[in-house]
């Protein structure tokens, strides 16, 4: 499990050199300092997946550390992924079924995460029952 974490930490700073390999031509294109919609989208779906990267390298820590999986940081990694697919979606190749289940399906997310975070069955629950007691 540790090698598979050092694997996306390299993955995560390759990912990061491209971004800045991609927005620097992009910026130093005529024309200069100024973006066209497809490269922002790309810049953006290429952010996103660097923070996928480290919302990913987060969770692992924390199994390693702790042997326990935080239901919160994975939900929180799911809804990133969603965001991002939104966001680099071209709208004029996609059906409305397709849209209505992308949207379905951030919502059930949006509802499981806010209900993780009420409830306290997300990231710290043993600690905060422990906390409790005293």
């Amino acid at each position: 499990m540790v090698v598979l974490a050092w694997l996306l930490a390299a993955t995560i700073a390759f990912s990061v050199l491209e971004l800045a390999v991609v927005l620097f031509k992009d910026l130093v294109s005529p024309p200069v300092l100024m973006l066209e919609m497809h490269e922002l989208l790309d810049i953006f779906g290429l952010f996103l997946l660097v923070l996928l990267g480290l919302e990913l390298l987060e969770t692992m820590k924390a199994y390693l550390r702790e042997n326990v999986v935080h239901v919160e940081v994975v939900m929180i990694v799911a809804i990133i992924a969603i965001a991002r697919k939104v966001i680099i979606l071209d709208l004029k190749v996609l059906s409305g079924t397709m849209l209505i289940g992308l949207a379905s399906l951030l919502a059930a997310l949006a509802f499981g995460y806010v209900y993780i975070k009420r409830t306290h069955l997300g990231c710290g629950f043993k600690e905060k029952a422990e906390q409790g007691k005293h």
